[in-house]
C-alpha cells in the first residue's frame, strides 16, 4: 500500500561509477518506488555524472544530481545540500556501495513512524566476488552458504521484523538509515564541521535527533543492503571526529552550528 507520505531516496557516492550501477539495478527492482531519488555526490568525475544521466533517463520518478566539485572529503555538506533539495517528508539515507534488497524502500516505509528514526543492517559481499554480484541474479543464500556472503543475519529478510526500539550508540551507519525531513531540519541536519574520512559524522547527526526526543528503531530482518566490500580508506581524523562526536554526546546538543540552514 502506498504510504501517506512522500519519500525521498539519498544515495551518496563519491568516484564509485562501478559500483553504483550495480546499486541503480538494485534501485530498478524495487516494489515501491520513491517520490524521488537524489544522488548526493561528493565531487566525482564524469564517469558518474554519465552514468546518473542514464539512470535518469529510464526512471519512472524524478532523479537529481547534487554535486559540488572534488575539494577532499565533504560528505556532511553535499549531504546537507541534498536533504535542502529534498522534496519528501521522509528521507532514506544510503551509499553508492549498497545494494538494496527488492523490497528495501517498502520496508522503509513501513517502519516509518513519528517520533521514530529507522537503523537498518547490511550484510557484506566478500570484496574479490563484488564483480560477479548482481541484483536479482546472484543466488544469495548460496553466497551465504559458501561464505561469499557474511553477516547472513543481517541479510535475511526474516518472516517478522526483530525490532529494538533504543538511544544506543552502536550500529549508528549512514549507508541506512532514515528520518522524518522536519527532525533533520530540526537539528540543523549533518554537522560540516566533520571534514575528512574519519569516523563520527552519522553517529553525530543520531545522537542529536535522540536529543531532540526521538528513540531509534534498531531493525534486524527488513530494509536490508549488501554492502560491497572494498578496501579501507585511512581514517586520518578519527581522534578529532571522535572528540567531536564525544562532545556532542556529553552536551546533550540538538542543533549543530554548521548545518542545513545554510542551505536552505
Amino acid at each position: 500500500m502506498k504510504p501517506s507520505f512522500a519519500i525521498s531516496l539519498i544515495i551518496s557516492t563519491y568516484n564509485q561509477p562501478q559500483v553504483l550501477a550495480k546499486m541503480f539495478a538494485g534501485v530498478r527492482r524495487q516494489t515501491q518506488a520513491p517520490a524521488e531519488i537524489l544522488i548526493s555526490d561528493d565531487g566525482s568525475g564524469e564517469p558518474t555524472r554519465e552514468l546518473v544521466k542514464q539512470f535518469s533517463q529510464n526512471s519512472p520518478v524524478p532523479v537529481r544530481h547534487i554535486w559540488h566539485p572534488d575539494d577532499g572529503f565533504r560528505k556532511t555538506i553535499i549531504l546537507n545540500q541534498t536533504v535542502a533539495a529534498a522534496t519528501g517528508d521522509y528521507l532514506i539515507f544510503t551509499d553508492a556501495d549498497c545494494v538494496p534488497h527488492r523490497r528495501f524502500i517498502a520496508d522503509h516505509a513501513a517502519l516509518a513512524e513519528r517520533n521514530f528514526w529507522v537503523q537498518g543492517r547490511r550484510c557484506f559481499v566478500r570484496e574479490e566476488c563484488v564483480p560477479q554480484f548482481e541484483a536479482g541474479r546472484t543466488p544469495v543464500w548460496q553466497w551465504m552458504l559458501t561464505g561469499k556472503i557474511s553477516g547472513a543475519a543481517k541479510g535475511i529478510r526474516w518472516p517478522v521484523a526483530i525490532i529494538r526500539r533504543d538511544t544506543k550508540q552502536r550500529g549508528i551507519i549512514g549507508c541506512n538509515m532514515a528520518f522524518w525531513r522536519d527532525d533533520l531540519v530540526a537539528v540543523n541536519g549533518f554537522d560540516e564541521a566533520y571534514t575528512g574520512w574519519g569516523v563520527g559524522e552519522d553517529s553525530d547527526v543520531g545522537t542529536r535527533v535522540y536529543h531532540l526526543g526521538r528513540q531509534r528503531k534498531f531493525v534486524y530482518g527488513r530494509a536490508i543492503t549488501f554492502h560491497l566490500n572494498h578496501p579501507m580508506a585511512p581514517r586520518g581524523h578519527h581522534a578529532a571526529s571522535l572528540a567531536r562526536l564525544n562532545e556532542t554526546i556529553r552536551t546533550g546538543k540538538v542543533r549543530c552550528e554548521l548545518g542545513l540552514d545554510r542551505h536552505l
